[in-house]
């Protein structure tokens, strides 16, 4: 994630800000420029400091769920942004603790939205289109004893339970489920992952290439499933995936992927725009040097990705250690992961197509 600048007193500004706390101007994000604009109010609308178009905020930010803007000539349409047009079904704003959940949830999803845009992917809206777009139900289990909401992807919709926001409740499902981590946004990305899988392979014509790499999606899902939750994982499960859940099927190995994909670029943009450089005094193995300096939604090959991310991660481990907490990121990235990745860089960069099959192992 970038950082940003107020155009008014240079305080450094952050993706969610609304407003500068040093000289109180209004914030927005602006989807089309992906920028955090600093805003006057005037009697027609919002105008960045400078000049420019006009805006409104997205009718959202009413509830202090997103800050994002919505042109003025648009906003006759819906009064939502890309991202929450997005929303099919939002909670019972009635229940205070289901708009406390709503806030954190939409934090997340305006947080992937952003790589989404950063990589120029389709965003279709699944109310546009309703075979090829997505959307969201942000729903919140009903009262016991009844069954629980499953946050899951089914051609398009993406459901999140709302307890997912609560650190309590998905640390209870972290241990339940037997993961080493468990995250709100890595669930959005997750998901999202499927439906690009639908997209991108099923619908883009790239299911052979794929299942080189993943393997054979027709396997009944359901079995697969059911056969991961009863046995685990296969033995030494972690050379050839980034986790035990993506040893279940191809499409859920695809999910993980991706997500952690996205995970890698956008934390990797978040050391760059800190000017992070990972040297560790008196050590000359390159494996724990890198100088995060380049735009990682434009890297050329994934193997410039973990050059960098062995490194970050490293030291992101070792200093969270150091507060006597988890690991970080407490996953193994083997060359078979990092193929997997790759696939998933040149997938999302066009450039996978049936000559995927004949494309060359990563280099790291």
């Amino acid at each position: 994630m970038r950082l940003f600048l107020c155009k008014s007193c240079g305080q450094t500004l952050f993706f969610e800000n609304n407003v500068c706390g040093r000289c109180g101007y209004a914030l927005g994000f602006s989807a089309d420029t992906l920028s955090l604009l600093t805003l006057e109010t005037l009697e027609a609308g919002l105008q960045p400091l400078g000049g420019g178009q006009l805006f409104s905020y997205c009718r959202n930010a009413g509830h202090g769920v997103c800050n994002w803007l919505v042109p003025k000539a648009a906003a006759h349409l819906d009064g939502l942004c890309i991202a929450c047009r997005h929303n099919q079904t939002i909670p019972d704003l009635t229940i205070d603790e289901n708009l406390t959940a709503w806030r954190v949830t939409e934090i997340a999803k305006h947080r992937l939205f952003y790589s989404l845009l950063r990589l120029k992917l389709p965003l279709k809206n699944l109310a546009d289109a309703p075979v090829l777009g997505f959307a969201f139900n942000f729903l919140s289990d009903p009262p016991e004893p009844g069954p629980r909401i499953l946050t899951g992807h089914n051609e398009g919709l993406i459901t999140i339970n709302l307890k997912e926001a609560d650190d309590a409740m998905r640390e209870r499902f972290r241990k339940e489920m037997g993961e080493p981590y468990r995250t709100l946004l890595g669930h959005f990305r997750h998901e999202i992952g499927h439906y690009y899988w639908n997209l991108l392979v099923r619908d883009g014509g790239r299911l052979q290439a794929c299942r080189a790499v993943f393997g054979d999606d027709t396997l009944d899902y359901a079995e697969a499933l059911q056969t991961h939750y009863e046995q685990g994982p296969p033995p030494e499960w972690e050379q050839n995936y980034i986790s035990a859940y993506a040893s279940s099927h191809p499409w859920e190995d695809f999910a993980e992927s991706w997500a952690h994909y996205l995970h890698i670029a956008d934390t990797l943009e978040t050391a760059s725009a800190f000017g992070l450089g990972i040297h560790p005094y008196r050590m000359d193995e390159n494996l724990l040097h890198a100088d995060i300096n380049f735009d990682p939604y434009k890297a050329k090959t994934v193997g410039q990705l973990i050059q960098a991310w062995l490194p970050l991660t490293f030291a992101m481990n070792a200093l969270n250690r150091s507060m006597g907490h988890a690991d970080s990121y407490p996953f193994v990235l083997s060359e078979t992961v990092i193929g997997k990745l790759s696939f998933i860089h040149h997938l999302v960069q066009g450039q996978i197509g049936e000559e995927a099959l004949k494309m060359p192992p990563a280099q790291v």
